[in-house]
């Protein structure tokens, strides 16, 4: 398997009240190493502008095993391990590793390209397919829409009058 890897300094303004990296600051990570992984590609922002594309994460989840703290270095993987046959459903696993190849935490992603113009579920270009087929496995899992809909959180909305319930 063919895995992206960006490095990381962990800054100050990483870290939460106990010291080590914040939750948000995990997912900032994922986010720009996969916008790394994309740029390495050739698939950079104006691009995908140009093309009217844009990636959408619909969820995410994180496993944390061991703190990372301020002034370390991360290296935070990408690896392609999920995919629509279209193209249209991706997922991505992340894996945070100190210098010493110590695996800190785990992330899985799962998204979808839109078209940014008619904000609707679209088929990649073949640039962005291409790029991907560098990375597919045997083991890569094959993404249909029934997986976006078996997402494990699912939208519940409540009467708008709750909002106007004092708080105690």
């Amino acid at each position: 398997m063919s895995t992206f890897f960006h490095k990381f300094e962990v800054r100050w303004s990483d870290l939460d009240a106990n010291r080590h990296m914040a939750n948000s600051s995990y997912m900032m990570y994922c986010a720009q190493a996969r916008m790394a992984f994309m740029y390495a590609n050739g698939l950079r922002m104006a691009t995908l502008v140009h093309w009217g594309l844009g990636p959408v994460i619909l969820h995410e989840e994180f496993s944390f095993y061991k703190e990372i703290t301020a002034d370390q270095f991360v290296y935070v993987s990408v690896e392609l391990t999920g995919m629509s046959e279209d193209g249209s459903i991706f997922a991505f696993t992340h894996k945070f590793y100190t210098p010493e190849g110590t695996h800190r935490a785990t992330s899985r992603v799962v998204g979808v390209w839109i078209d940014s113009m008619l904000r609707k579920i679209t088929i990649p270009s073949e640039d962005i397919l291409d790029a991907f087929a560098k990375y597919k496995t045997d083991q890569m899992e094959i993404l249909t829409m029934e997986d976006i809909k078996n997402l494990s959180s699912k939208p519940q909305n409540i009467d708008r009058s709750a909002f106007q319930k004092p708080n105690l």
